[in-house]
């Protein structure tokens, strides 16, 4: 194989158990960035017509656990909220952790009921999204960490300072 060349064989970067670590690090992280927010702004605040960051958290929420499990369980049926609503009775700070800490024991439970073959699976993720799990798993993960970065830039423009986006401990 020359070097222009790109090999088909399968080759582990990373082990399962590992990736699902790094998520769960950058999972820490956006809990803090939810923390960092005045509750009063949390469900109001927004730059330039974006949602709010509750608005965007709620999308993390109803992307990552649900794909995990259908994902997991090859069952796609009643996955994903895609309005994003939160409901009137989750309206606050400490309801939102709760659905988001929720999720984050969804995906560990799901999680390992994976098996390396599946990651290499075909899906249709929520019913319409056709590529490899793997592709989805780390679409979920970049959806969170891009959002979570808007999360930063509004407590920014909020003058509060946010958590280090490096400290995943």
């Amino acid at each position: 194989m020359n070097s222009t060349e790109i090999s088909t064989e399968t080759a582990v970067f990373i082990s399962a158990e590992n990736f699902l670590n790094q998520w769960l690090g950058h999972r820490r992280v956006t809990r803090r960035v939810i923390e960092a927010f005045p509750e009063d702004q949390l469900f109001t605040f927004s730059i330039g017509g974006m949602r709010t960051f509750a608005g965007l958290v709620k999308e993390m929420i109803d992307v990552s656990g649900p794909g995990i499990k259908g994902i997991a369980t090859k069952d796609w049926t009643n996955t994903g909220n895609w309005d994003h609503t939160i409901a009137p009775e989750d309206q606050t700070k400490a309801a939102l952790l709760k659905l988001y800490d929720d999720s984050t024991e969804v995906i560990k439970t799901y999680w390992a009921q994976i098996t390396e073959e599946d990651f290499q699976e075909k899906i249709s993720a929520f019913g319409q999204y056709e590529d490899n799990a793997y592709s989805s798993i780390l679409y979920f993960k970049d959806n969170e960490i891009h959002h979570r970065a808007q999360g930063t830039v509004y407590l920014r423009a909020l003058g509060i300072e946010p958590p280090a986006f490096y400290d995943r401990s």
